[in-house]
């Protein structure tokens, strides 16, 4: 390309439904030139490309077409410094390569224990520098508050008067009534803590008391739930009788 040439290129913008470019181009390239150029920045060949040029204060698209693309060169059209050339492909979907779908596309994972060896991994360096997990005063911090948060719940299910046998209500005050069966740990909640084993008057609750295959107290089924103790009032409430079980199944 000559030094003239050169100087009379034009930045624009080259836009397609799976592209997005900046290019220059030159006024006098005919349009089968410029069409061959946007072949490898679109996927679309020369013959599916229809070509209109978009410019900031025109109303409508101009479309960038001749009788003989061959001889008609780009200087009968109004470019200017980024305007944009947006790339339509005419071709049927089914035979348009889809460039934006990976999900066809195998990922490769390095094995675990293989990273686990290179020394120059981002785990490494938060090992050798005790970043992120491997941050020994940061665990210690975290266990310690862990520590502190279950001390506390345990002293305010306590203060509560939560012990089994007990009679509560769980939900407030149009909530089950029920009797506590269990307070402590449930390891198959992964939320931890401390949490209270209630057998309800009715069958509103998840479980016969076990979780999981490992009974925590013994109940009819569907009248065991397990819930946090700030959920649980502990007083003198009456068993359901049929008569109101009677009268909440016709609410």
């Amino acid at each position: 390309m000559s030094i003239l040439q050169t100087a009379a290129d034009i930045t624009v913008l080259i836009n397609s439904d799976v592209s997005s470019s900046e290019r220059r181009v030159n006024p006098s390239w005919t349009i089968s030139t410029l069409k061959s150029k946007l072949l490898p920045i679109t996927g679309i060949p020369p013959s599916s490309q229809q070509l209109t040029l978009r410019l900031p204060h025109a109303p409508q698209p101009i479309p960038i077409t001749a009788e003989d693309e061959d001889a008609t060169t780009l200087a009968g059209w109004p470019l200017q410094a980024y305007a944009e050339i947006h790339v339509t492909d005419l071709r049927p979907p089914s035979s348009r390569l889809n460039l934006t779908d990976v999900s066809e596309i195998t990922k490769w994972e390095m094995p675990v224990e293989q990273y686990e060896k290179r020394s120059d991994s981002v785990r490494a360096w938060k090992e050798r520098n005790q970043l992120g997990r491997f941050d020994t005063t940061k665990q210690a911090q975290t266990d310690a508050e862990k520590d502190a948060a279950h001390e506390r719940l345990w002293r305010e299910t306590k203060a509560k008067g939560i012990e089994v046998g007990k009679r509560c209500l769980v939900g407030g005050k149009e909530g089950r009534r029920g009797t506590v069966r269990y307070v402590g740990e449930v390891e198959e909640i992964p939320a931890g803590g401390v949490w209270v084993g209630v057998e309800g008057d009715e069958p509103t609750g998840k479980n016969d008391g076990s979780i999981q295959g490992k009974a925590y107290f013994s109940c009819k089924p569907k009248h065991g739930s397990f819930v946090r103790p700030d959920r649980v009032e502990i007083g003198d409430f009456p068993e359901v009788n049929d008569l109101e079980l009677e009268d909440l199944e016709e609410m």
